[in-house]
């Protein structure tokens, strides 16, 4: 018997009966045309600083939208089912781009950044995406994925870190089945070196590509490529964001906080301004308290949650991912947490990201080689060893679950290794070119006006309606309750935040 099977066996019932999950998924908002929309956020949809479920992430036309927790995956479909409806019944001819990679664009500096009014943490999310924009160019955030948020009873920090060791050395798989970003607007890299060739005239591909937003296009930044962050234990991860986040980088500390005519620039002039701004995969993660820095709230109570970072929206499915991709992942992150997890090393750490990259540029492609180890090995001979050993992992969520969801889940990754034509990254660029004349835009904005029609046709409860108003209204009152609170400056509220005492204390 493996260990992974004698771990297996040692699960409870309850562990699995606790495993809970949330959604965070972002969308464009894009003209009907297929250009990026420039229109405020919608009043109607309330705070986007203080609403539970529905804000903005880098760019004011950017929508993103926040399940809670749930115990069942129907039950967080269902709700990520309704944030659409409301958002869907509030954005007028306006389109949610169901793609990864974004619509349309207008020149960089067009791009408007997200607007979350006069409090001084309203103010910090503002200027933190100024930053943002000055350091990776607007058009990279303007990039939407799915963030998928994962627990499960009795993990201490160490069985969470060994879980995102593993699973940065099997993500791979991860981006091969699930990765649907093989094309991009010309817009997008207008004025950027690339190896982009092109696809009818209209767009631009990598022929075997599953994620462009997971490749060097997308999420990427080469000062950050300089951190060789450690997943060994909470103290080695803390350890390695620590400076990054407190001493200054030379070519944004060039920059200034401040420009000459005394506008912020950005939060800070160090590598990272706060945590969010570092790109992983995978991240461990606690909910904080008002004012509490993220490092400071896994220093001091641990790890409560991890939170999976490298989903494309699948323009297939109405809400960007479906049950079965999420009972692959249930299945996909058990057998990260159980099967034997040495400490990486910076050489490990380097062949991820080179593995990382050629699975988002290359990963259909036959034979595709990866770094294991002191071996090479092939993408299609990795991914079955991995899919092969979450079958019994698959078993026995579904004897604990009920029905065979889990199975198939694995079933079909199995399949999909064999024949890559049926992923969804296949699936996009045979569209683009047999039924929209090689045009990217056309084709996601024909998913896109298909998956609002659809939402047009579900019923909307008249209680359901009411909620959404009254977080709404709740939402307009709590940033007006913040604004009216603030005591300091904005500068000293900045210094005070970025202190590095509250990183520890």
């Amino acid at each position: 018997m493996t260990s992974l099977q004698q771990r297996l066996l040692g699960l409870v019932p309850a562990d699995i009966e606790g495993i809970r999950r949330g959604i965070e998924k972002e969308s464009l908002r894009a003209l009907s045309g297929g250009g990026l929309a420039l229109t405020p956020h919608p009043q109607s949809l309330g705070s986007a600083l203080t609403h539970p479920n529905i804000t903005t992430d880098f760019s004011e036309s950017q929508l993103e939208l926040i399940t809670g927790v749930h115990a069942g995956v129907a039950s967080c479909l269902d709700e990520l089912s309704q944030l659409h409806q409301c958002v869907y019944r509030e954005i007028g001819n306006e389109l949610l781009w169901v793609a990864s990679m974004p619509c349309e664009l207008p020149a960089d500096e067009t791009i408007p950044i997200g607007s979350y009014g006069a409090s001084n943490v309203g103010r910090a999310k503002s200027v933190y995406r100024m930053g943002l924009g000055h350091r990776y160019g607007r058009r990279m955030q303007t990039i939407s994925g799915i963030h998928y948020n994962w627990s499960m009873p009795r993990l201490s920090n160490d069985d969470y870190f060994g879980l995102i060791r593993n699973f940065r050395r099997h993500s791979f798989l991860l981006l091969y089945l699930f990765g649907a970003s093989p094309a991009v607007c010309p817009s997008f890299v207008e004025g950027r070196t690339h190896r982009l060739v092109p696809l009818g005239g209209c767009s631009l591909h990598l022929p075997h590509a599953t994620s462009l937003r997971m490749g060097r296009l997308g999420y990427q930044s080469d000062a950050q490529a300089k951190l060789c962050v450690s997943y060994n234990n909470l103290d080695s991860y803390s350890a390695s964001l620590h400076n990054a986040l407190t001493q200054p980088y030379p070519p944004y500390d060039a920059l200034g906080v401040l420009n000459p005519g005394g506008e912020y620039n950005q939060l800070s002039t160090s590598l990272l301004q706060i945590e969010n701004e570092f790109y992983g995969t995978i991240r461990p993660k606690r909910v904080i308290r008002s004012g509490e820095r993220p490092l400071h709230a896994l220093r001091e109570r641990g790890v409560e949650y991890v939170e999976v970072r490298c989903l494309d929206l699948d323009p297939f499915e109405p809400v960007g991912i479906g049950a079965g991709t999420i009972a692959f992942l249930d299945t996909f992150l058990l057998h990260c947490l159980l099967s034997d997890s040495p400490p990486d090393t910076p050489d490990e750490i380097a062949a991820l990201a080179a593995n990382q990259h050629r699975t988002a540029e290359r990963g259909r492609e036959p034979d595709l080689r990866l770094e294991r180890g002191d071996d090479v090995v092939t993408l299609a001979e990795w991914g079955a060893q991995l899919v092969d050993e979450c079958v019994q992992i698959a078993a026995t969520l579904d004897a604990a679950t009920g029905g065979c969801a889990h199975r198939d889940a694995v079933a079909s990754a199995a399949l999909a290794l064999r024949e890559p034509q049926r992923l969804s990254s296949a699936r996009a660029l045979q569209a683009i070119a047999s039924e929209h004349a090689g045009s990217y835009t056309a084709f996601a904005r024909a998913r896109s006006e298909h998956i609002r029609r659809s939402f047009a046709q579900r019923p909307f409860p008249a209680d359901l309606q009411a909620r959404f108003e009254r977080l709404a209204n709740e939402s307009v009152q709590e940033q007006l309750r913040l604004e009216r609170s603030d005591t300091v400056p904005f500068e000293t509220f900045r210094q005070q935040y970025l202190s590095p005492q509250r990183l520890t204390l």
